[in-house]
């Protein structure tokens, strides 16, 4: 049997595995690719309340990447929480020195969405280089406003996209609910709106997406299907039944 194509995932464990490391996990199975992992941070949550997060050290996620990449050719990866962006910092530069031409999918977690803060932006200087470093970006309109929160979030998505590709997902926008929008290339523009008419929502649903995206950068894709095939399957997830915990059981072709 042909070995599936590697792909790392670089996040918290959430123990009811609707989130985080478990959850990226599970979307890169159904995609047909083998999943690895590094422990960012435990928490303590389940699927409605969140009480606590234990950070893991810098240097053992550090040493659990390294010996990942002794071992394994791994061309994607997708970040979830981390510390704090010095600690992601850390991270991508580390990232980029056992692989320089390695794609860097980020998921900005600022709040879980149960309320529980993790870190702020008050490090300009380093969430740019971060930024820099990032093949995309993936905040929902509450994180993009948080990064940035002295600039208008059109004057945030124009400096973000100097730096690296933007998909701003659209459930916390307050217009067009649903309506996601992809920057690229400095100045192109995706539209991606909802082909669901309802949904159902769910808990990791931007870690899903995130991981999704991730997953068809490993298989190459043009970057506008990249984004409407993430699109779709997140769609998927979020009806897959009704509860807060979503199943992986979209039907892929391939």
């Amino acid at each position: 049997m042909t070995q599936k194509p590697y792909i790392l995932s670089i996040a918290g464990f959430d123990p009811s595995s609707g989130a985080g490391i478990t959850s990226d996990i599970k979307t890169f199975e159904v995609h047909n690719l083998y999943g690895l992992s590094v422990c960012t941070a435990v928490t303590i949550q389940n699927d409605t309340t969140f009480k606590d997060c234990i950070w893991m050290d810098s240097a053992v996620i550090i040493s659990q990447i390294e010996i990942l990449f002794e071992r394994f050719t791994i061309s994607v990866v997708k970040i979830g929480i981390v510390k704090s962006w010095e600690v992601l910092h850390d991270i991508t530069k580390t990232l980029k020195r056992l692989n320089p031409e390695i794609k860097i999918i980020l998921d900005p977690i600022l709040k879980a969405s149960a309320g529980y803060h993790f870190h702020d932006s008050s490090n300009l200087e380093t969430l740019s280089e971060i930024l820099n470093s990032c093949y995309f970006i993936t905040p929902n309109y509450e994180e993009i406003h948080a990064l940035f929160p002295d600039k208008t979030i059109e004057d945030t998505i124009s400096y973000i996209s100097e730096k690296t590709n933007i998909y701003l997902k659209g459930g916390h926008r307050k217009d067009k609910i649903g309506w996601d929008e992809v920057y690229y290339n400095k100045i192109v523009q995706l539209n991606i709106p909802p082909t669901a008419t309802s949904i159902h929502q769910k808990h990791g649903s931007g870690c899903v997406l995130s991981a999704a995206l991730a997953s068809n950068t490993v298989k190459n894709m043009v970057l506008e299907d990249a984004c409407k095939l993430a699109k779709l399957y997140t769609e998927a997830f979020l009806n897959s039944n009704t509860s807060l915990l979503g199943t992986h059981n979209y039907n892929f072709n391939d």
